[in-house]
């Protein structure tokens, strides 16, 4: 069973600026491609062809980009964002009549160069509500934030990191839709929080992964991505 995708690619990218004043961080050229063309390259690889972009700012620059998908045999769909801004998981709860009851997750500003179809596996047979993605990072490339033992996830805090934390959100997860009865409609809700409230309840699967995530949410982030491009070409 293939899961279908939601990339989250709604934010402002203030921290890319001046970039993304005319065009939206997805858009962005590395390796003389839109970031996002290599995003869907990886999903078209292990054959997750059903899409749906969460979409905000300059969101139609992006529709207009990739359109239906058809061109990559794939389905790209479209969610944007209302007002006010209801965060990632206001997001996500917007798309979910396009996603269905269980999908994957991906953050619209990491490359992230795993097995997804191991990853979608893992999630449907653990059983559990939600699965995260978590690499050992050891503070190396960003705070660690997930404390990750025997193959189990038993802490996860984006804003107060413990220093027995080695491992990090990777940024590729995956859902079950009925998680979001736990929240109250039209209310500003983060991914984070929700990791963090499936954790507290034992809901939340673990996968570790052992190639390093690549970004493009700040301009050292773009660099390197781009110098990683040029080295694998080359």
């Amino acid at each position: 069973m293939t899961l279908p995708v939601a990339i989250l690619a709604g934010g402002l990218a203030t921290r890319l600026q001046p970039i993304t004043q005319k065009i939206p961080k997805a858009l962005v050229e590395v390796a003389s491609k839109p970031f996002i063309h290599h995003q869907l390259a990886l999903l078209r690889r292990d054959h997750l062809t059903h899409v749906v972009l969460c979409v905000g700012h300059l969101g139609e620059m992006v529709q207009e980009a990739l359109r239906d998908g058809r061109q990559w045999g794939m389905r790209l769909e479209y969610v944007f964002d209302g007002s006010p801004l209801l965060g990632t998981g206001g997001a996500l709860r917007k798309a979910l009549p396009l996603l269905g009851e269980k999908f994957l997750i991906l953050y619209g500003d990491t490359y992230l160069n795993c097995d997804y179809t191991a990853v979608a596996k893992a999630f449907l047979t653990s059983g559990k509500q939600g699965l995260m993605t978590v690499f050992r990072n050891g503070n190396q490339w960003d705070r660690s934030n997930v404390l990750f033992s025997n193959n189990r996830i038993l802490n996860y805090d984006k804003k107060s990191p413990t220093s027995d934390m080695q491992h990090i959100d990777y940024g590729l997860g995956a859902l079950r839709a009925d998680v979001f009865k736990n929240y109250p409609a039209d209310t500003v809700i983060d991914l984070a929080a929700i990791y963090h409230d499936l954790v507290a309840d034992d809901a939340l699967a673990g996968f570790e992964v052992t190639k390093r995530f690549y970004e493009i949410g700040t301009h050292r982030g773009l660099e390197e991505t781009r110098n990683y491009f040029k080295e694998t070409i080359s």
